[in-house]
Order: C-alpha cells, then structure tokens, then sequence
C-alpha cells in the first residue's frame, strides 16, 4: 500500500495473516503500527508490505482468540461485539472506522458502548460468534500460501472460543463496593492469569461475576 491510503483501523494482510493498523506514524522507515488480530499480536511494518482489505458481509476471522462472523443487517444485543464501518461521531464520541466495541446498552437509534460511545444502528455491523452459514474465512489473504503452524493456530482458535478465556489487554473490576479496583490481563499461563498490580487470579475467578466484571479491552479502543 502507499502510505498516504493507510488509514488507523484498516484491516489488512501482513505475510499473509489479517492485522488491523493501530496507527500510523508517517516520519518513520518502518511506518505502520499493526495488531494481529488472531491474538493482538504487534508488529512495526513498512506500508509498502500490507495490502488492504475491506470488511465485507458474512466475512469471519478469529479476533483475539475467538471466532466471529460479521452480520450486515443484524441488530445487537447488549454483551455483543460490533465492528464500527460507517463511522459518524458526535463531538463527544470517539469511535473509528473498525473500532471494535462491547454493546453495553440499547437506545432507540444505535447502542452505547462500553467506552460510552453513543454508536446509531446504520453505524455498525455486528461480530456474531463462531463461522456463520455461508461465511468467507479471510483470516489469511491466501489458504495455499498459509504456514501449517499458523493454520495449526487457528483450528486451535476454534476449540478455544468456546471456554470463553480471558484475553491480553482485557481490564476487570473487582467486585468490592469499599474499595472497588480495575487492572489489566497482562498474561495468561494455563489457567493462571497475571493481572497489573501483581495480581494473580484463575481465568474461573475472572468468569465469576460476584469476584471480577469485564470492563473492556484496552487494544480494541
């Protein structure tokens, strides 16, 4: 791609994997700041060396160690995933193009989200878990040329959406009304899960809702 087309929040190809640029920092040789959306890996890239690709309906890709399907007509219910593709901010919103966002409340003309982003219906698409009936997979811009231990990562994927396990970048409130704290998932051994602050919990600790409540994740602002 050429630089000046690359755009925060674009999805694109990188050695064949799906990423999705988290910014751009045009004075720089390596100029493109990429999360690979699989397991929000990130990477420092040439724009020369993406190339782009535009959501389109029933696309599906695992997104942070789960999978999902996107939904053009579909409307959301409150804990689902929406991808923002039609971006039209009031002033007091932050939303982007491709932000991906928690549904955390329903209005009569879009949702809120998790990050108190007032996003109306026309929007956004919803991310509807696991590989919808007629879905196109588009986590590599092309199966042949997939390494086998990538594709090998993926079947794993599959099997891992469904324990539903915390992710890196994930921030949790404990649940303590005197003195409630908020930390981040900073890394996950077995069922062990390394929180900010020297904070180590069970990913069963971080599912139950009387200890710990997702608040959002930090890498899909």
């Amino acid at each position: 791609m050429n630089l000046l087309n690359v755009r925060r929040g674009q999805f694109v190809y990188y050695e064949n994997v799906l990423h999705k640029v988290y910014s751009v920092k045009p004075f720089f040789r390596k100029s493109v700041h990429l999360i690979r959306l699989r397991d929000y890996q990130q990477v420092i890239v040439r724009a020369r060396d993406i190339d782009l690709h535009r959501p389109q309906h029933l696309d599906s890709f695992v997104c942070n160690y789960k999978r999902y399907t996107l939904h053009k007509k579909q409307q959301a219910e409150i804990g689902d995933f929406i991808l923002v593709t039609n971006p039209s901010p009031d002033y007091l919103d932050n939303h982007y193009l491709n932000a991906i966002e928690m549904v955390a409340s329903i209005e009569k003309n879009g949702i809120i989200s998790n990050r108190m982003n007032g996003i109306k219906h026309n929007e956004y698409w919803v991310m509807d878990p696991g590989f919808s009936d007629d879905a196109t997979g588009i986590d590599f811009q092309r199966q042949d040329l997939a390494q086998e231990e990538d594709v090998a990562m993926y079947e794993l994927d599959e099997v891992l959406q469904e324990t539903d396990l915390p992710r890196i970048g994930d921030v949790y409130q404990e649940v303590n009304d005197d003195s409630p704290v908020q930390a981040m998932v900073i890394g996950i051994d077995d069922k062990k899960v390394y929180l900010g602050g020297n904070i180590e919990v069970t990913s069963k600790d971080l599912a139950n809702p009387d200890q710990w409540q997702f608040v959002y994740n930090v890498l899909e602002q």
